[in-house]
């Protein structure tokens, strides 16, 4: 872990960066007003006598703090963890010193050494987190056994039983460990589902632009067919005037014939463009095999397999056309490869459909889901420690879940609902469904949400035309 001014809990990255100037500076300037109306209503309101110029001593201090870094820094400057980090140690000394001369623990603003706390867990990593946690834990510490106690106007000192400054004190540490447990862990999952939104999206985007690239071809095709013809026709004239003269003659059957490549090449790169129905619609088993392409010779069987009973074997209908859409394909393929890299030889890829549903199932034949995750597949960024057993099988493997949460977004998005389970059934030892004991993963479209706009559910598929 990279260091940074010399503090080795701190991890230098950009992607901590989170943290605007200008919110620190309004927070200090909302606790500044915060405790002159405090001090002012304590001492003229309820008579008590504070030390007014220790308490203005501190308030003046974040002050100058605060006008000096609203000159010298511009507002939307953001920290670095360092400077957040001593941003926020300076607001819990400045906190601790006015507790200090306002009674300690007795004075039930001290709550307030949780605030720090709750911000750098939520915006910064654990290094600072840990060292402001354990600051804020000396501070109230200290303050539960030495302070300067607060008097009434007669001169007796406010004092509270040694219990009840205990009491205090262990509830502000169980608060700062409580909610800096709560707002770190709340914080990293929505940055992890920020993250991993953030990478489906250009997934997706790179997906599109695969498909969208026979329609720039075809359009280019069609746009390019009149300057070549253009360009044909004046070589064939250039040819008829330069009979006579047999090297110009040769340099205009030269751009004949180059115009004639170009136009073929047009017209076999134009063959997928829009004008071709592949690019909108092909058959559920094509669309399957396009998915699991890249993995078709990494040394695992795919195995396709149509499931009995649906309306092909029942004679209802040939095989229904789907929409080729950019998410169904990355998305399968992404299943696709989790099933090739678990599996041990073979993994299976069984469809169906009726009037009403699609259904499609991947099963591999490896050790299948972890038990203590399976309910967590599909959220980004779940991962298991590597084991030695996966070192062997899967060398350099560094799964963080976002495959499957990618996958499943994507898939999500085109109506499809998933279930992940376990091939092997537990309470039937012995039985592995012919050898399917891996991982499971169960996909249903309704019909209307994957055929395609031409196919009707039941109804006989017309043939693509080629």
């Amino acid at each position: 872990m990279r260091q940074i001014a010399g503090f080795g809990l701190l991890a230098g990255s950009s992607a901590h960066d989170r943290v605007w100037l200008r919110t620190l500076i309004l927070i200090r300037w909302l606790a500044i007003c915060g405790q002159l109306a405090a001090i002012t209503l304590v001492s003229e309101g309820f008579g008590f006598d504070l030390p007014l110029g220790l308490c203005f001593l501190a308030v003046g201090a974040s002050v100058i703090v605060n006008l000096v870094v609203t000159v010298v820094f511009p507002g939307n400057r953001r920290l670095s963890e360092t400077g957040a980090l001593l941003s926020l140690l300076f607001d819990t000394a400045q906190l601790g010193f006015l507790v200090y001369v306002t009674g300690g623990l007795t004075n039930p603003f001290a709550l307030l050494f949780i605030a720090p706390v709750t911000i750098s867990a939520s915006v910064l990593s654990v290094g600072p987190t840990l060292i402001l946690g354990a600051v804020s834990i000396a501070a109230v510490s200290l303050l539960a056994q030495f302070n300067h106690p607060i008097t009434m106007q007669s001169g007796a000192a406010l004092e509270i039983p040694q219990l009840f400054n205990f009491g205090f004190w262990a509830a502000i540490v169980v608060g700062i460990l409580f909610l800096g447990i709560y707002a770190r862990r709340i914080a990293r999952e929505s940055r992890a589902l920020s993250d991993a939104l953030l990478a489906t999206q250009m997934a997706l985007a790179r997906e599109q632009k695969l498909t969208d690239l026979g329609g720039v071809v075809a359009a280019a095709a069609h746009e390019l067919g009149t300057p070549l013809a253009t360009i044909k026709l004046v070589s064939a004239e250039l040819m008829d005037e330069l009979s006579d003269q047999p090297e110009l003659l040769a340099d205009a059957r030269l751009i004949r014939e180059q115009a004639d490549r170009c136009r073929d090449i047009l017209r076999g790169m134009g063959r997928a463009g829009n004008d071709d129905l592949q690019l909108r619609q092909t058959p559920l088993s094509a669309l399957l095999r396009e998915a699991a392409e890249p993995h078709l010779n990494r040394g695992k069987e795919l195995i396709f397999e149509q499931a009995p009973g649906n309306d092909a074997a029942a004679g209802k209908g040939r095989e229904p056309l789907v929409r080729r859409r950019p998410e169904i394909i990355h998305g399968l393929r992404n299943l696709i490869q989790n099933a090739v890299d678990f599996a041990q030889s073979r993994v299976w890829i069984r469809y169906s459909w009726n009037e009403r549903e699609i259904l499609l199932s991947i099963v591999d034949d490896g050790p299948g889901y972890p038990p203590n995750i399976i309910n967590r597949i599909g959220d980004p960024f779940v991962r298991e420690r590597r084991s030695d057993q996966d070192l062997t099988h899967r060398p350099e493997y560094e799964g963080m879940g976002l495959g499957l949460f990618i996958a499943k977004t994507l898939l999500e998005r085109t109506g499809a609902s998933l279930t992940f389970t376990n091939a092997h059934d537990p309470f039937q030892p012995g039985t592995d469904r012919n050898g399917r004991s891996g991982a499971l993963v169960e996909l249903r479209w309704k019909s209307a949400d994957l055929l395609a706009p031409s196919t009707q559910p039941g109804a006989a598929n017309a043939p693509i035309p080629i």
